[in-house]
């Protein structure tokens, strides 16, 4: 196609964003925004000068991808009815509420053929793409995501809202079937889990202790593991990568450190110019690592149910 018509169902915080990088990338034409709010619609068209509506049903026949950004709980009923009709499909995480809904999806992107995406956008952090030549085989990961408290994302657990991506990124590092959950959580200002922890330990002896937070007062987003030989603590936020290594010379053994190389970029941005990639059927070799399927969206999601059922149990 030689112009993908894209539009941006659920214009809040973060599908405004999406609605802006669309408004920006090459080959694609922003045509429409949607939002039950109808003067968060109106304000989003103004702004990109595209058509804005109440009801994503009115945009059916009118685009060939969207980005879904609405609450959770919309997820599979708007995403079945997107690829029922033709239209490819990036879904914010998580893929849905529940594996039923997420299998929803899975099945639908199945009947029609269209490309189905999830919203892991930690995925394309530069960060994380400078690592992965030096990741061989990680042993312990340590993670901190804690954000300060918003109003935002609250008809889900933080599991759901913050730790999914760093469970994400230790499920595409590690690659080993989990063996063992152990995990806490605590609601603090609202009646989901806000904070909380989770230990894994995965059949290949390698272990993760992850923490999540939305309501601390930092911003933090990093991510630590260890293997033979070396360290690597990876800031998300900053986008930079510090790895010290243990060297073996006839002198005797050294630790070298150094700062990997990261060239700086949005992670949102990467993400949709690999959607849109897809949808065009120009897949590159990054996407391979990167694009979250209908599949692993579903797979880390099983990860964070389990996680959260094993907090009902303590």
């Amino acid at each position: 196609m030689s112009e993908i018509r894209a539009a941006v169902i659920g214009v809040g915080a973060l599908g405004e964003h999406h609605a802006r990088v669309y408004s920006q990338l090459p080959g694609v034409r922003l045509a429409a925004v949607v939002d039950i709010v109808e003067r968060k619609a109106r304000a989003a068209g103004e702004k990109y000068g595209c058509l804005a509506a109440s009801d994503y049903r009115e945009i059916l026949d009118r685009v060939d991808a969207v980005s879904l950004a609405v609450p959770t709980e919309l997820h599979a009923a708007i995403g079945e009815e997107l690829l029922d009709h033709g239209i490819n499909v990036l879904v914010e995480k998580p893929i849905s509420r529940t594996l039923d809904e997420a299998l929803r999806l899975v099945r639908a992107q199945a009947r029609g053929g269209c490309v189905l995406r999830v919203g892991h956008v930690e995925r394309f952090n530069p960060a994380v793409r400078a690592v992965l030549p030096f990741c061989t085989a990680p042993r312990f990961f340590e993670s901190h995501r804690l954000g300060v408290y918003s109003p935002r994302s609250l008809d889900i657990d933080v599991v759901l809202d913050l730790m999914i991506h760093d469970l994400d990124l230790v499920l595409q590092l590690t690659r080993s079937p989990v063996a063992d959950i152990r995990a806490v959580g605590i609601p603090i200002l609202t009646p989901k889990i806000d904070i909380a922890n989770a230990r894994l330990e995965f059949e290949d002896g390698c272990v993760a202790n992850l923490t999540a937070s939305r309501v601390s007062k930092d911003k933090v987003r990093k991510l630590r593991f260890f293997q033979p030989s070396d360290y690597i603590s990876i800031d998300l936020f900053k986008q930079e990568v510090e790895m010290y290594s243990l060297v073996r010379n006839p002198s005797g053994p050294q630790i070298v450190e150094r700062m990997l190389e990261v060239t700086k970029q949005e992670p949102l941005k990467l993400e949709l110019a690999s959607f849109l990639r897809a949808v065009r059927g120009e897949p590159t070799a990054d996407d391979q690592f990167a694009a979250c399927t209908g599949e692993q969206g579903t797979e880390v999601l099983t990860l964070a149910m389990k996680i959260l059922e094993a907090m009902r149990r303590q």
